[in-house]
């Protein structure tokens, strides 16, 4: 039996024919560092929350107040929605978290979804982005971005459960490869990648130097928490 997860909304959505990033961290920070970072860019409102019995106990305060560990951040007039998510995911529940945020897209009737992975990628250019799409409109749309259609390769974790599931459904996943082995704290990795949705996603910001200075932030606050959740982690998931 697959693991329960709870979503609960707090405030009307309509993101209708939009994007949803997803920013959990399943195979390195990255992807949670680039979705906290998106946040800071633009007006993104807090519209729900993410919870499972299966996750770790823990509540994030920020100005005070308490906040579930995974929310939901849309911006209406982008037409985004954000997932992000302070804890790391074990594997077995992997693919519950993919199915779950594409029945939220579905639901919210949103045409693509975002993720990334890490992964090696020698002899490339530095400027040059690859990315794999689980339906033949989203590789279109990579190569419309002037990225690179990754042709063969493994991509782990809950970015390969959404390119299996949307491949399954026909919903259109990109899934940007973040280039790993490189000296550097993982900040780096994580303006790279906003930098990379950013030609996927309208609106999304490209101001250099302010996505960097979030994603150092970003990235300080995301490892706190997972030192601090790791014991409980641990002893729920042996």
């Amino acid at each position: 039996m697959l693991p329960r997860l709870w979503v609960k909304e707090i405030r009307p959505i309509n993101i209708e024919g939009g994007f949803v990033i997803d920013g959990f961290p399943s195979v390195g920070f990255t992807s949670a560092i680039a979705s906290e970072s998106l946040l800071h860019t633009a007006q993104y409102e807090l519209a729900g929350f993410v919870d499972s019995a299966d996750f770790p106990t823990v509540t994030v305060l920020r100005d005070g107040i308490p906040n579930y560990a995974t929310r939901i951040f849309v911006n209406q007039d982008l037409k985004a929605g954000v997932f992000a998510s302070y804890i790391t995911i074990n594997e077995p529940y992997h693919r519950s978290v993919a199915k779950m945020m594409l029945g939220w897209a579905k639901k919210h009737k949103c045409s693509l979804v975002v993720s990334s992975s890490p992964m090696m990628l020698p002899d490339i250019s530095s400027d040059q982005v690859i990315a794999a799409g689980s339906t033949e409109s989203a590789r279109q749309k990579i190569k419309e971005s002037g990225m690179t259609v990754l042709q063969n390769g493994t991509i782990p974790g809950i970015p390969g459960a959404l390119l299996n599931e949307g491949m399954l459904n026909g919903q259109n996943v990109i899934v940007i490869l973040v280039g790993v082995g490189e000296e550097g704290p993982d900040f780096k990795s994580g303006t790279r990648l906003c930098m990379a949705i950013s030609k996927i996603v309208p609106g999304v910001s490209c101001d250099l130097t302010l996505l960097q200075k979030q994603a150092e932030i970003a990235e300080k606050q995301i490892k706190e928490t997972e030192k601090e959740t790791r014991a409980i982690r641990e002893s729920m998931y042996g």
